[in-house]
């Protein structure tokens, strides 16, 4: 009888995508000082609140329906995406954990974090109005829209990356791999796609046998 050990049970979270991904929050601050320094130019032009929901509704609606409904494919890097049909069965069941209540509710509750933030980052932005480098209140306006649209992006995806290090091996085994040819329908896979982007790794399998 064959067992799996705990190693080789954890062997997805080895996946270089997820932590190449994952790494995007190191971004985040850049992208909520952008909304900062961009609520803090010149006076506004409509009721403060009227802003907010504007900038909140152009940042957080995209990303949140996107993750949701058409996840973002992470087997991709900048301008590249990895065909499906070069996806193996392990990295098309981690898309699959993507599809699952938990990971609605991980980027959901981000969502509601960034919202509770762009309130605070609102708040303060008179302190940075001197040294904001955007000439009125509109650009302004329009930066930090793109700015909090930027923001959800790179909160929700790997907050989606984290949930697949929850999983379990167990747990990720039991879920069926999506079809190659449906991938591009049920995912949002950005860029040219192409055969190959990273080095294959070639990951060590430990078992460990016992006698029946």
């Amino acid at each position: 009888m064959i067992h799996d050990s705990p190693r080789t049970n954890l062997m997805h979270r080895k996946e270089p995508y997820l932590w190449i991904h994952l790494a995007g929050l190191a971004i985040l601050p850049l992208w909520l000082e952008l909304v900062w320094l961009g609520l803090a130019a010149g006076k506004p032009i409509l009721p403060v609140v009227v802003e907010l929901i504007i900038v909140a509704a152009v940042g957080t609606i995209p990303i949140t329906l996107m993750q949701w409904t058409r996840p973002f494919d992470i087997f991709s890097i900048v301008l590249l995406s990895i065909q499906p049909d070069q996806l193996s069965d392990q990295q098309r069941r981690i898309l699959r954990v993507f599809k699952t209540p938990k990971h609605r509710v991980l980027t959901g509750l981000g969502a509601i974090a960034l919202l509770v933030g762009l309130w605070f980052i609102a708040r303060y932005a008179p302190i940075v109005s001197s040294v904001t480098p955007f000439p009125n209140h509109g650009l302004g306006l329009l930066v930090a829209a793109i700015g909090f649209l930027g923001s959800n992006l790179f909160l929700q995806v790997p907050l989606s990356v984290i949930g697949v290090f929850l999983t379990s091996g167990n747990q990720l085994s039991q879920l069926t791999p999506d079809p190659a040819e449906q991938i591009s329908r049920a995912y949002f896979v950005p860029g040219f796609r192409v055969k190959k982007i990273l080095p294959e790794i070639k990951q060590e399998q430990s078992t460990s046998s016992a006698e029946q």
